[in-house]
């Protein structure tokens, strides 16, 4: 049983699950990351809920709201980040920008999962990944009080460590034997009507949540950096220093837990709508319903001037700093009970 479970379980069915100290703590949290952004001239910024596109990832799944617009019944979606709003508003005034807000993701619950939690999310004109690894250091120390380090994984390292082979040059199917050598058993990522790309990434992803995950940022916060090209989402890509393709991006681990997740920006909207469309083919492929591609967002990506981006868990890093073991202990009412 949760520490919250258990404490909370003689209490009538309306109590939070957090304690008032925490939601002290949580409240003072929140106005230090405000007071770090105010204090560089960042703009805070708010954009919609509702959209009218969703999100294409197939391992993002929108909660969808049924509407009435102008008198007719319509179909929004709950973003699971403000991402494609926030480009829009840099594409247009090009300066820094902030936001703090409620995003959702179906069917995620758990320990370290909501349907519903809070995002941070900013983006930096003219940041290289290397600065905006250098602000979320900054931002880390505003927060813990003292002086952080962070170290840089590559994920090729990082996954040659734990895993023992070599994520980006393993074929398919050493990748499903060591897998299977580790226990990982009763997954089927060999559908003949998908991509090599996608098999293997489906592979890497299995294998880096259990044997790799768990070992990252126990002794320093650790960036884990190049990621596979198939992860690349809405980074722009690269080759690494063997000569590999590689992803723009960085995800920062505390305690074995996924915190921020940052991208150099892709601005090419013809690129974008490229991985927006197969994202929905292969979202057919395994039974979701295609996704309404953000026109808004295409449209603003000519413009969008380079700059980097990043997303941080405001839950999960409460969770970290305060040592909290669920994230029922950070917030007021988990899914379940709202």
């Amino acid at each position: 049983m949760s520490q919250s479970s258990s404490t909370f379980s003689h209490q009538p069915n309306y109590v939070p699950t957090m304690t008032l100290a925490m939601a002290q703590q949580r409240a003072k949290f929140i106005g230090d990351i405000r007071q770090f952004f105010t204090s560089r001239q960042v703009l805070e910024v708010q954009t919609p809920l509702l959209s009218q596109a969703g999100n294409t990832d197939t391992f993002l799944q929108s909660v969808a709201a049924h509407v009435t617009y102008q008198d007719r019944p319509r179909t929004y979606y709950l973003h699971t980040s403000p991402e494609f709003a926030m480009k829009r508003l840099l594409a247009s005034w090009q300066v820094p920008i902030y936001q703090i807000c409620p995003v959702f993701r179906d069917n995620e619950i758990g320990v370290r999962h909501n349907i519903e939690f809070t995002m941070l999310e900013w983006y930096q004109p003219n940041y290289s990944l290397d600065d905006m690894a250098g602000e979320l250091n900054e931002l880390l120390t505003a927060l813990y009080g003292h002086p952080m380090v962070m170290s840089h994984y590559r994920y090729v390292d990082a996954f040659m460590d734990f895993v023992g082979i070599h994520p980006l040059t393993a074929s398919l199917s050493a990748l499903q034997a060591v897998a299977e050598d580790r226990g990982l058993i009763g997954f089927d990522f060999n559908d003949a009507d998908d991509s090599e790309a996608n098999r293997r990434q489906n592979w890497l992803d299995l294998l880096f949540s259990h044997a790799v995950e768990p070992n990252l940022g126990h002794d320093l916060p650790t960036l884990i950096i190049e990621y596979p090209p198939a992860t690349a989402a809405l980074a722009k890509t690269a080759l690494d220093k063997e000569g590999n393709t590689i992803a723009k991006r960085f995800e920062l681990y505390i305690n074995g837990i996924e915190i921020a997740n940052a991208y150099d920006e892709l601005a090419d909207g013809p690129a974008l709508r490229a991985r927006f469309e197969q994202d929905n083919q292969l979202r057919h492929r395994h039974g979701l319903p295609k996704m309404p591609i953000d026109e808004h967002l295409i449209a603003a990506s000519d413009d969008l001037i380079p700059c980097s981006g990043i997303a941080v868990g405001v839950d999960r890093l409460l969770m970290v700093i305060t040592g909290a073991k669920t994230l029922e202990e950070v917030i007021a009412f988990p899914s379940g009970q709202a």
